[in-house]
């Protein structure tokens, strides 16, 4: 009778320890995606009234708007940098401004262009400091940078020199220019043809230097982002990197471009999003806004679309 209740007592044991383990087990697995890819860098509904702004349909030198425009909460105001053109007027495209306080209703610079000296379009600008930066392509996407003290009067510094690991200057394109700062060092990353993202590094801010010569995030496997690829943004949340980026799963680009996002832990390896696209269709050039309270997504083009994160 004993020795019965002794194996009893050890086969209940045992199932408890493999349903301990199992729980852990699953637990681990979602916590550790949760931590990889939490909704709040994820998850985002459209919200009633999209787009929040697009081009004027009128003749103006802004009928249209095109590529990734970028949105700052910058002093308690939204700023919206963009690029505007007109077919029937000049091949050329041209920065424009605009300012909101709510984020969905925007109010164009009564003198745009704000900058009309050079071809510039896929803008990315950030505020180290109190100086603005804009890292643009130029025509036949090559990147050019300027600065600003305002965001409105811009200074044209010249276009970027793209160097490999060996010191042989990168032919152009190499555009949809991204930069993060760490620690004093500037990273660009960068595309060339949509063929792949690379990562550059520079300690002048014009000549930058391959941390390698193979993308850091390539094409595919998946069908969404089999045929280009462009990174619109970097934002570090909780230890983590995160790439939102743009795609397009057709060879002639045919097909809606779609926003999707990667996450890394060193900038160079990148873990796709398995739930991507984030948004469908074609609405692309992805950004983050933080206004000190919650992120809210904006999509930038073909018009300007804001997501809530619910």
């Amino acid at each position: 009778m004993i020795l019965k209740d002794m194996r009893k007592t050890v086969k209940i044991c045992f199932w408890i320890a493999v349903a301990v383990v199992f729980t852990a087990c699953g637990h681990k697995t979602k916590t550790e995606k949760e931590e990889d890819f939490p909704p709040e860098m994820t998850t985002f509904t459209s919200i009633e009234g999209n787009p929040v702004f697009a081009g004027t349909d009128a003749d103006t030198w802004d009928k249209q708007i095109r590529e990734r425009g970028f949105i700052l909460f910058d002093e308690g105001v939204y700023k919206m940098w963009y690029t505007g053109y007109n077919p029937d007027m000049a091949r050329e495209k041209f920065l424009g401004y605009a300012t909101s306080t709510d984020g969905i209703h925007w109010e164009r610079y009564p003198e745009n262009p704000v900058f009309s000296e050079k071809w510039t379009e896929d803008v990315f600008v950030f505020k180290p400091e109190d100086i603005y930066f804009m890292y643009a392509e130029g025509d036949n996407d090559v990147t050019h940078l300027m600065t600003s003290d305002d965001g409105i009067r811009w200074q044209e510094l010249g276009d970027l020199t793209l160097l490999t690991t060996t010191g042989d200057t990168v032919p152009g394109p190499y555009g949809t220019p991204v930069v993060w700062i760490e620690e004093g060092q500037w990273y660009l990353f960068y595309e060339r043809n949509d063929l792949g993202i690379w990562l550059a590094k520079s300690d002048d801010k014009l000549t930058w230097t391959n941390i390698q010569d193979e993308p850091v995030l390539p094409l595919g496997p998946d069908r969404y982002d089999l045929y280009a690829v462009a990174a619109n943004q970097i934002v570090k949340h909780n230890g983590r990197y995160y790439m939102y980026y743009h795609a397009n799963s057709d060879i002639k680009w045919q097909a809606g471009w779609t926003s999707n996002v990667a996450m890394s832990t060193d900038l160079i390896h990148w873990k796709k999003y398995p739930g991507n696209p984030i948004v469908k269709g074609d609405f692309s050039s992805p950004i983050l806004v933080f206004d000190g309270e919650k992120p809210t997504l904006y999509t930038m083009h073909p018009v300007v679309c804001r997501y809530s994160n619910n």
